[in-house]
């Protein structure tokens, strides 16, 4: 006797879908919320934690039946919240600031809103062109061919290591077709490369030919010199040049740097994190010669493009050479790479899940148009500028370099790392600056950053007040 199989019911929870219906005055709250955020002429600097304040405000927030929405965004906005430096304060002085525009910031609402992601052509061709249209407009800014390419990835970090994998792995290609050995590479980097390098070359497994700067520029004539007469550099694979190094804002000699690389046959890549934007002025531009000869070129839009966390772009001169070395192929992602014209975004970084993190930047550069980050970008350096000469004024500070971006370096005579601390601490508890200091030469020194288009002579004369 044959028995039909009993339809197989599911054990379903009753209301599984509950926290994903819209709250309506959840909505009305937290868009009020940010609405009143964006709308502050002058966002607060905020400052530093108390950590047994925090740990007693948050104990018991995460339970199994959860809280009212109310409760748990008050412990945020006026505790947690107030622990957070605003990066993007016009009284933000320190290590690198954002400011991003209020159109890039509702953007990125859109984009996190809709759970965009940017993976590839086939799940995301508009997300893709749009990001595609930014990264030609920085290519075209840096001068270079048609055919360049790229992705937005978290930041400079995410993007060094990705372009020196491709660095690497072309170098091997190439050896291989000619015949000769795997072995250990090395990439050539200055003394004043950013510490991301480092690390990349750690995770990559190559190691760094360091050249010692005279003047803190990589120059070509100095490349020259240091190899001169080598016959040990067969395992070189790369050169990165900065354009603006991340401590003191220096621009490397991008075009002798370039022409040694080309002559070795070597990729370049240029770090251009911080400074890359310094392209936009005029009476600096020429300082940038050369970017265009760059195999691979990292700019990060969550500082000096004026974008939100997190997004940095990443260039390739010949992006297929990324698509060969990045490409993660699994079965299930065969549909993605049917077209073998179409460079997919997660085929050129070390990544395969993203977010289309470019597109806040597509979005302001659209609405406000190129001259506006221009004239954005100009007014940093002239706050860098009107500090610098209100530094060599001061009867008990000297400069110790004229600033070639918008980064100030100074010391302030008598002073020793408690006076610099006293300094930072008395600006930021009356929210006049957060400012820190740094190195220099195995010295500790002072450190100013301009990058807010909205930061004022009256903000930097009190910066600089606080140093009597």
């Amino acid at each position: 006797m044959t028995h039909e199989p009993l339809p197989f019911v599911p054990s379903l929870p009753i209301d599984a879908d509950r926290m994903h219906r819209a709250d309506p005055d959840m909505v009305e709250v937290i868009l009020g919320y940010v609405a009143d955020r964006l709308l502050t002429p002058e966002v607060p600097l905020d400052g530093l934690a108390d950590r047994e304040h925090l740990d007693t405000v948050i104990a018991g927030l995460i339970t199994d039946e959860g809280h009212d929405f109310r409760k748990v965004l008050d412990v945020y906005a006026n505790h947690l919240a107030l622990t957070v430096l605003s990066a993007d304060s016009p009284r933000m002085f320190t290590f690198i600031p954002s400011a991003p525009t209020k159109a890039s910031l509702l953007f990125d609402m859109v984009v996190s809103a809709a759970s965009l992601q940017g993976i590839s052509w086939f799940e995301a061709a508009g997300a893709v062109m749009a990001e595609n249209q930014v990264l030609r407009t920085l290519a075209d800014i840096a001068g270079m061919p048609e055919g360049t390419g790229g992705v937005f990835v978290s930041g400079g970090s995410a993007g060094n290591l990705s372009a020196l994998v491709v660095a690497r792995d072309t170098h091997r290609r190439r050896r291989a077709d000619a015949g000769l050995p795997d072995v250990p590479l090395r990439v050539v980097v200055s003394d004043q490369a950013h510490s991301s390098i480092k690390n990349a070359l750690n995770i990559t497994m190559m190691s760094a030919l360091v050249i010692d700067t005279s003047d803190s520029v990589l120059t070509g004539e100095e490349l020259r010199a240091a190899i001169a007469g080598r016959d040990d550099l067969e395992d070189v694979c790369a050169v990165v040049a900065t354009a603006g190094t991340t401590n003191a804002g220096i621009i490397d000699d991008i075009a002798g740097v370039g022409e040694v690389a080309r002559e070795r046959g070597w990729w370049l890549h240029v770090d251009g994190a911080y400074g890359g934007a310094g392209m936009l002025a005029p009476e600096i531009r020429h300082r940038y010669d050369g970017i265009e000869h760059a195999d691979s070129v990292v700019m990060d839009p969550h500082k000096w493009w004026f974008a939100p966390f997190d997004s940095a772009a990443l260039l390739y001169r010949d992006p297929r050479l990324a698509k060969a070395v990045h490409t993660q192929d699994a079965s299930y992602l065969d549909v993605i790479h049917e077209h073998e014209s179409d460079i997919n975004p997660s085929d050129l970084a070390y990544h395969l899940t993203r977010r289309a993190r470019g597109l806040p930047l597509w979005f302001s550069m659209a609405v406000n148009g190129i001259g506006a980050y221009r004239e954005a970008v100009q007014h940093s350096l002239e706050m860098a500028r009107y500090a610098a000469a209100r530094l060599v004024a001061h009867p008990e500070c000297e400069l110790i370099r004229e600033p070639d971006l918008s980064v100030v370096l100074f010391r302030r005579h008598g002073w020793g790392h408690d006076e610099y601390e006293a300094w930072s601490r008395g600006l930021l508890e009356s929210q006049r600056a957060f400012v820190t200091s740094s190195g220099w030469d195995g010295e500790i020194v002072g450190r100013l950053v301009f990058l807010h288009p909205a930061t004022t002579t009256e903000m930097v004369d009190e910066v600089i007040a606080a140093l009597d």
